[in-house]
């Protein structure tokens, strides 16, 4: 028991995973806080062409 407690206190193989993990879900707030703001300002645009064409 000793041994497989100290073997996977060692055992750093997840570690890489988690931390591509946290990279692809800082990345992905990143794009869709970008893609919102974008979003908007294209709506808002859309919304001044259609009230200067009525």
């Amino acid at each position: 028991m000793r041994r497989l407690l100290a073997r996977f206190a060692v055992d750093e193989s997840g570690a890489t995973a988690i931390e591509y993990a946290l990279i692809a879900a800082g990345i992905s707030i990143l794009i869709i806080t970008g893609v919102t703001g974008v979003g908007s300002a294209v709506s808002a645009k859309f919304e001044l062409v259609s009230n200067s064409i009525k």
